[in-house]
């Protein structure tokens, strides 16, 4: 591929940022093909605010650490770019200001997503989604794309494999 970066057809992109104890953060992204095999997967190192920024930033700290430092920044390392990259987070909706690939918060329940404005909200099988709201039109990009999913497809269990792979890096980097 010499180094280029390419934005594959179909391709899912599932972030998650950690908190860590001692107030710091750690986030990875997987990237999969449609029916959930992995394609690639890059994680920061941690990152810690120090307390002058944790004072400054206030309660825009969160949006900027998991959006723009950590979001932004694994997003700009992948070989292959997803279209959509859904995360459960509201602090990663925030990622959409950054990259340009659709950003889809992965709802808890229906009712998290129920105050919503129809272009803003997207149900794919059992899960509801959500949009940032400057990017209304994300809603039916994303919904052609979830379109080639199947009915059964569990949105979350990227995620929860993106989680336990940050925790394996951190027990292995803790072991090294």
């Amino acid at each position: 591929m010499s180094g280029q970066k390419t934005t594959a057809g179909g391709c899912l992109g599932f972030l998650r940022v950690l908190e860590l104890d001692g107030g710091g953060f750690l986030g990875g992204v997987l990237v999969t093909n449609q029916i959930g095999r992995p394609l690639e997967f890059q994680c920061t190192t941690p990152v810690k605010p120090n307390r002058t920024q944790v004072i400054l930033y206030g309660p825009t700290l969160a949006p900027f650490v998991y959006s723009e430092l950590i979001g932004k920044t694994l997003f700009g390392r992948l070989d292959i770019k997803p279209q959509l990259i859904i995360v459960d987070q509201d602090a990663l909706l925030d990622l959409r200001l950054h990259v340009p690939a659709q950003v889809a918060r992965l709802a808890n329940t229906k009712d998290d997503v129920s105050e919503l404005p129809d272009e803003l909200k997207l149900q794919c099988g059992r899960h509801h989604l959500s949009f940032h709201s400057d990017f209304p039109q994300d809603r039916d990009d994303a919904a052609g794309l979830l379109a080639a999913l199947p009915g059964d497809a569990d949105l979350r269990e990227p995620l929860e494999r993106v989680t336990e792979a940050l925790k394996e890096t951190l027990r292995t980097n803790a072991v090294a």
